[in-house]
């Protein structure tokens, strides 16, 4: 994870390292394709050579009968070829579709692995990004460039090898006058990684700044945001366009040398075949001349296939370079500590985001397990961030938080999601029914179990649906609102039963009365478990055990909700203004 918050892309050799893999992974196939290919190219070849020899046998006063062999072997030859290059298509195809589907799977069971700091630094946008645009580069690629790309290299070394066999001076003049390609090639080759990368970087953050415009799109009209958000946009697809033309400039450099380097292969040759044939005696047959000419025709169809999806390529290899980036920031495997209990320390923590002022001030805090914690102040003391620190959402820039004496942020996904779980207002309705949303928190859950966890939560409504617990949730189904979306969050929260429960206004949407029935059921159920809330609410803090009050960055006050009351301070004061005293 790089300072900035963007997520790591990976270094060419690890791209590289990371397709011969792949390749290996389905070896078989994809050393049919190329075996396939070079039949085909073999097939290919024959023509050309048999033509000539149709030239030089007319010449020579040959029969009819020799001229129609010759011509019926051209058609055999051509029939194979066609043959030959569809079955090899198809096994290309295959092997690219199943391909796809592993950097699919691994995409995802990468992006699952992220620690949940390095995706919420880095934001939706980017990630979004890779699996959608990034992800459909490659895949366009293993289906269509690179089987199109593998079999246009054979063809075109079969050529080359073909012309230096009928004659190794005419093979020679024509190799020379392909040298044009080579410079224009190496031009563009030695530019595209970097402006193919740069591009990738400008859609993310378009992608981002969209994101975040149309999701707070509310919030920004209330606050009369809009100008800034669309001035915002605007820089962000500036950036796109003037990345795009920059890869858009390459292309129109490498095409028109290309276009003009195709023509002097055959011109070469038919000018030195011309002038060896005026020779006595020749030292080539206008045959050879003719077969030579149309070998180097035909080359200009592989190279145009491989120069064509060379921008192609360039742009799935910085596309793959992202996806694999995703490695980089994943935990280093190993086998992280195991907390010796629940206890959560904070320890002289300070925090700052992104380099700004610090929102966190020294801030110690010490919570029992089994305690119910509730944590208040006015908007902007720090409640969210040290609830984010107490989920190893963030780490402090000094100090430490820890479970059982490791750090919070240390723990490894899996063991995380088993201590601590943190909900905040926003929420997510997954695309699937009601029953399958459940059970991403318990995959074995039985239905009894799921209806107790809804009941707990008061989502009653679920027994309303059309199909109850098969009822399809998301576009075109059924959408719940903000309020049973959050419901849902929490029955999740319920099956998940972890040690420590860490709540951000996590019933806001709920109506007060709902709230805080939701809250006292959570309760009763995890009676046991550590529930830190972080409330506006304070009808939250009277039931808690203890009362954490934050006022600009620091804990300045901790203790039951009768002791602070009692002790006049700024609890107390909150207390009195809740209650309109």
């Amino acid at each position: 994870m790089s300072a900035t918050g963007h997520l790591p892309v990976a270094e060419p050799a690890a791209t590289r390292r990371a397709a011969w893999r792949l390749i290996r992974m389905d070896g078989r196939a994809f050393a049919g394709m190329l075996a396939l290919n070079g039949l085909a190219a073999i097939a290919g070849l024959a023509a050309p050579w048999l033509l000539g020899r149709i030239i030089d046998e007319v010449k020579a006063g040959a029969s009819l009968a020799t001229v129609d062999r010759l011509a019926l072997a051209i058609l055999v030859c051509a029939v194979a070829q066609t043959l030959l290059s569809r079955y090899a298509s198809y096994v290309g195809h295959r092997f690219g579709e199943r391909t796809l589907a592993r950097i699919r799977e691994r995409f995802t069971e990468r992006v699952l692995a992220l620690p949940s700091s390095a995706v919420e630094r880095a934001g939706t946008g980017d990630l979004t990004t890779r699996g959608t645009t990034d992800v459909a580069s490659v895949g366009a690629t293993l289906r269509d460039a690179g089987p199109d790309v593998a079999i246009a290299a054979v063809r075109a070394l079969f050529v080359l090898v073909a012309v230096f066999v009928l004659d190794p001076l005419l093979g020679a003049c024509g190799l020379l006058s392909l040298i044009g390609i080579w410079f224009a090639s190496r031009w563009y080759l030695r530019r595209a990684m970097a402006a193919y990368l740069e591009e990738g970087a400008a859609n993310s953050a378009l992608a981002e700044e969209l994101a975040s415009t149309t999701g707070g799109a509310r919030t920004m009209e209330a606050l009369r945001l809009e100008r800034r958000r669309l001035e915002a946009c605007r820089r962000a697809i500036e950036e796109c366009r003037r990345t795009r033309l920059k890869t858009l400039n390459l292309r129109s450099v490498l095409f028109p040398a290309v276009d003009v380097s195709h023509v002097l292969p055959v011109t070469a040759v038919l000018l030195l075949g011309g002038a060896l044939l005026m020779r006595e005696p020749s030292p080539v047959t206008l045959g050879t001349v003719v077969a030579a000419a149309l070998y180097l025709s035909r080359l200009s169809e592989p190279l145009n296939t491989i120069l064509e999806q060379l921008e192609l390529l360039q742009s799935s290899s910085a596309s793959f370079a992202r996806v694999e980036g995703l490695a980089m920031a994943e935990q280093p495997a190993g086998v992280s500590p195991v907390p010796v209990d629940d206890r959560i320390e904070v320890s002289g923590v300070r925090f700052a985001y992104d380099g700004g002022p610090d929102v966190l001030r020294g801030v110690d805090l010490r919570v029992r397990p089994g305690e119910r914690l509730a944590i208040v102040g006015p908007s902007g003391a720090g409640k969210t961030t040290l609830g984010r620190l107490l989920a190893g959402m963030d780490v402090p820039r000094e100090g430490s938080v820890t479970v059982g004496g490791v750090p919070v942020a240390g723990l490894d996904p899996a063991q995380l999601r088993e201590r601590v779980v943190l909900v905040t207002q926003e929420h997510h309705v997954f695309l699937g029914t009601v029953r399958e949303n459940l059970r991403i928190a318990a995959p074995s859950a039985s239905d009894a179990e799921l209806r107790a966890a809804l009941t707990a939560v008061g989502a009653d409504w679920v027994d309303d649906l059309p199909d109850g617990l098969d009822t399809d949730l998301g576009h075109g189904a059924h959408r719940p609102d903000g309020a049973r979306a959050q419901q849902l969050a929490l029955a999740r929260v319920v099956l998940a039963d972890p040690h420590t429960l860490i709540l951000d206004e996590a019933t806001a949407l709920l109506d007060p009365r709902t709230a805080r029935h939701t809250e006292r059921a959570l309760a009763a159920l995890l009676q046991g478990r550590t529930v830190i809330a972080i409330a506006h609410r304070l009808q939250t803090a009277h039931d808690a055990d203890r009362v954490a009050v934050m006022q600009d960055g620091r804990l300045t006050e901790l203790g039951t909700h009768d002791e602070l009351v009692a002790a006049g301070g700024a609890y107390a004061a909150l207390w009195h203004s809740w209650h309109g005293r």
